[in-house]
């Protein structure tokens, strides 16, 4: 399903923090939002899924704005794995990801077979087919993570919201879980703090810079050493990765450059 967000802007407390934001992600298209820290990825996520709602501007979904749909609707099309994570869940990891089955059910509903399967294909998509029954509350960073992931899965969604979805992940799981959203093949909108992850997942990129987009495309057109010195501050060099032919981010450790403040 295609995702058009059209002349985004959000104002919080009297603030424009993003304004005239125009990004897509086409039906089965993995798009990748990047920039330093306050450029505004998390805002325009938290508009897809309903967090925010826009100054001006809208947000498509399958060509519909996704505010005017009702909420279980809503949330049949869209699942979201944000930054903010709520309180611990005193329940079990299998009770928190049934909870991605609510926006099917009617009200006071039990679960059915096909609830109990899709949770279970959501658990064992994550690595956490044997992990059911332990608390929520009791794992590690990196396992929260993949429960929240797996309550995502098991929503169905046509699309998937994540924000820094890698984040208390080790190595070995967020390269797996950087190849289970390659083979979803679902319409994907996340950010990423890891560029190199960006350019070996995303079909395309947007680049935020202080509240707007200042570059999209792929992840060869975008990722070029002018943008990454003028956007993030740092000397880089751009070559092929050895393994995947993706482009990889040779960065200088040895200092920054100054960001520019002109960015176009």
């Amino acid at each position: 399903m295609r995702i058009a967000i059209e002349d985004l802007e959000v104002v919080l407390s009297g603030r424009s923090v993003v304004s005239g934001v125009r990004l897509i992600a086409e039906d089965g298209e993995i798009a990748g939002l990047v920039g330093p820290n306050g450029s505004g990825k998390s805002t325009v996520l938290r508009t897809v899924y309903r967090y925010l709602r826009p100054h001006a501007g809208r947000v498509l979904v399958g060509g519909t704005d996704i505010r005017s749909l009702p909420a279980a609707e809503s949330a049949r099309r869209v699942a979201a794995l944000p930054q903010e994570r709520g309180s611990d869940f005193e329940l079990t990891v299998r009770a928190v990801v049934a909870m991605g089955r609510t926006p099917y059910k009617r009200a006071f509903a039990g679960e059915d077979r096909s609830d109990a399967d899709i949770v279970a294909a959501a658990l064992a998509s994550v690595g956490l087919a044997g992990a059911g029954h332990r608390r929520f509350s009791a794992l590690s960073g990196g396992e929260r993570q993949r429960v929240l992931l797996a309550r995502a899965l098991a929503q169905d969604p046509q699309v998937l919201v994540l924000d820094e979805p890698t984040n208390h992940l080790d190595v070995r799981h967020q390269v797996e879980l950087l190849a289970l959203l390659r083979e979803q093949r679902r319409t994907t909108v996340l950010s990423l703090h890891d560029l190199n992850a960006a350019a070996s997942l995303c079909d395309r990129l947007h680049v935020l810079h202080e509240g707007a987009v200042v570059a999209s495309g792929t992840p060869r057109e975008v990722l070029t050493p002018e943008l990454l010195a003028d956007v993030f501050g740092v000397r880089a060099a751009v070559v092929e990765h050895p393994l995947t032919g993706d482009p990889l981010i040779a960065f200088d450790h040895r200092g920054a450059v100054p960001v520019s403040t002109t960015v176009t």
